[in-house]
């Protein structure tokens, strides 16, 4: 499904106001949303600092699944969803690539 947005603006030339209207479409789905919710990829290069779940545990919508460090900050891979952990991918101390899968749920 595709949204968009508009901005109302007054540019000035000179002595001369002109109004414009920007547009910009896009997907409704952003950009760092997973396609599929029981796959979770690495948005980002880094290393796996911490394991917070295991196979066959039970997790709950935005409950932190695993821990990566990139660039001196560090980033949670949440559940989306309900559900059972299936793998994990990685292990504490991996460095991960771009995309790379690293937790599965079911």
């Amino acid at each position: 499904m595709n949204a968009a947005w508009k901005r109302q603006h007054t540019l000035l030339v000179g002595d001369s106001a002109y109004e414009t209207e920007l547009t910009r479409k896009y997907a409704q789905r952003r950009a760092w949303e997973p396609q599929d919710p029981r796959r979770h990829t690495a948005l980002i290069p880094g290393l796996v600092v911490e394991l917070l779940v295991g196979p066959g545990e039970r997790v709950q919508p935005g409950q932190s699944l695993l821990v990566i460090e990139a660039m001196k900050m560090q980033n949670h891979v949440t559940a989306r969803e309900e559900a059972v952990v299936g793998a994990l991918h990685v292990a504490k101390g991996e460095t991960v690539a771009k995309g790379q899968l690293l937790v599965e749920l079911r």
